[in-house]
C-alpha cells in the first residue's frame, strides 16, 4: 500500500552511487524527492533521468534534493550516472524492500507475460518526514513538470 499525503514516509536506508548512505532519519529537516524507476540505462528511465538533469536548477531552486531509486546495484548506478552526467544521487534498492514499503513493487505485464517490477512513481517528502505528494505512474516526459507543479503547492 502506498503511503499517502500526511503519512509518515516509510523508513529506509540505502547506499548511494557515491558511497554515502541516505536514510529517512538522515533526511529529517530537509525536503526531498524519491523517484522510483524500473532500471538504469533503459530508454524510458534514461529519458526521465536526463529530463531531471536538464531541469535540475529549476527543481533545486525550490530547496529540494532529488534521489533516484531502483533495484540496480551501486556499480550500475555509478555507470549510469557517469554516462549521462546526472547531478543527483542514485540509491540502490537491490532487494526492492524500499520499493515494497512505498507500494511501488507491483505486478506488471508486457507482451502477455506478468512479472514483478517497479511502478514509476515519485514521493515528495517534507522536512518532518511526512509524505507531501505522491505522483503515481509518472510518464518520463512529464515527470519534471509534475514534480515542479507539486512543489509549487
Amino acid at each position: 500500500m502506498k503511503p499517502q499525503p500526511g503519512d509518515a514516509a516509510p523508513d529506509f536506508a540505502l547506499s548511494a552511487d557515491d558511497g554515502t548512505a541516505v536514510s529517512r532519519e538522515g533526511e529529517l529537516g530537509r525536503r526531498y524527492v524519491l523517484y522510483f524507476y524500473p532500471k538504469d540505462d533503459t530508454p524510458g528511465c534514461t529519458a526521465q533521468a536526463c529530463s531531471l538533469r536538464d531541469n535540475i536548477e529549476r527543481v533545486t531552486a525550490t530547496g529540494i534534493e532529488v534521489y533516484g531509486v531502483s533495484s540496480d546495484s551501486v556499480k550500475s548506478h555509478q555507470k549510469f550516472r557517469a554516462k549521462y552526467g546526472l547531478p543527483y544521487r542514485l540509491l540502490a534498492d537491490e532487494d526492492h524492500a524500499v520499493a515494497e514499503r512505498f507500494g511501488v513493487w507491483v505486478e506488471k505485464s508486457f507482451a502477455g507475460k506478468t512479472y514483478m517490477g517497479v511502478e514509476r512513481s515519485s514521493f515528495i517528502i517534507g522536512p518532518d518526514g511526512r509524505v507531501e505528494h505522491v505522483l503515481e505512474r509518472v510518464k518520463p516526459a512529464e515527470h519534471v513538470d509534475r514534480v515542479l507543479e507539486a512543489l509549487a503547492t
